[in-house]
């Protein structure tokens, strides 16, 4: 798709815009927080653990002017080079494919080589690109962010740099209005109702693994996956049995923890925040199971959930 100018005649007589919209960045720069923030409900799960996306995320932003489909994929990651990391990177990649424009998301002061290779395929995207300088919140010296604003601005012809805080909701003035103007003319493609592809079963997935990044932290092993084996939905119970994978023998005691106390957090923190999105009382029954050295393995992978999107 192509972008057009703000003033172009719509198409068929419509003056509504629709059109897609890339997150990009390497991991851990908070660009899940920042999908969050634009459509106003929390659809992607976040953790202070670097490539906590591991796949490719849409968030629908419906106005009366149109729509807007952002598209939240992982970090870009230059370290290790086993199966798994290998599809997250070509998740990522796929984010640029079919996209109107790009928003490039780096940590406020730091400018990193993974930085660098992500402005690399920004480059070979020759798409409209806003720089988002996320976690401004964190810089404690304002005075050494001017500097570094200018740097980043001598890097690349950027559309527009905005200084922002998503998880503080800091810095987004006028950043959707801009977004517009830069979308082609065209009918929205989803009901205004709707936030987001992805299924419910999907999202309950993401929901545990999330709880499992947040609670278990730097023990929580790498190489850990979360598959939904029953998903029973009814109008007051929904009744979900789920695994969660590890790699190794010696890690499934770290996710359980001492007397099961792990798991059962994990199992309380994860329906609460299903029941609060399925509005009904969850049933959530959670296995650890051993799937040796999964993530070295291309078909263990794919048969994992770890697919580009058709």
């Amino acid at each position: 798709m192509r972008p057009v100018d703000a003033a172009a005649p719509g198409e068929a007589g419509t003056t509504l815009r629709f059109g897609q919209i890339a997150i990009v960045g390497r991991p851990n720069v908070g660009k899940s927080s920042l999908l969050n923030r634009l459509v106003g409900q929390k659809i992607s799960i976040t953790a202070p653990k670097p490539q906590t996306t591991r796949h490719r995320i849409t968030g629908i932003l419906s106005e009366d002017r149109g729509q807007i489909v952002f598209v939240d994929t992982p970090g870009i990651h230059q370290g290790g080079s086993d199966a798994l990391n290998r599809q997250l990177n070509r998740t990522a990649r796929s984010g640029f494919d079919d996209v109107d424009m790009i928003l490039f998301v780096v940590q406020a002061g730091r400018f990193t080589e993974e930085d660098a290779a992500v402005l690399a395929l920004v480059r070979q995207a020759n798409l409209p690109t806003i720089l988002l300088v996320n976690k401004i919140d964190l810089v404690k010296d304002k005075a050494a962010l001017l500097p570094f604003l200018m740097e980043m601005q001598g890097r690349f012809d950027f559309t527009a740099l905005y200084p922002i805080s998503a998880r503080r909701d800091r810095g987004f003035e006028g950043l959707i209005d801009l977004l517009f103007t830069h979308l082609p003319v065209g009918e929205p493609m989803y009901d205004p109702d709707e936030v987001t592809t992805i299924t419910t079963r999907f999202m309950a997935a993401e929901i545990i693994r999330e709880k499992l990044a947040r609670l278990l932290h730097d023990e929580l092993p790498y190489k850990t996956t979360v598959m939904i084996e029953r998903f029973a939905s009814a109008p007051t119970v929904t009744e979900i049995d789920a695994v969660i994978y590890v790699a190794r023998e010696s890690q499934k005691g770290i996710v359980i923890g001492k007397g099961g106390s792990k798991l059962k957090e994990v199992g309380s923190q994860a329906r609460h925040d299903l029941e609060q999105m399925l509005e009904t009382r969850v049933m959530l029954q959670l296995w650890v199971r051993v799937r040796e050295d999964w993530a070295d393995d291309e078909r263990a992978v794919q048969s994992l959930g770890y697919q580009l999107p058709e």
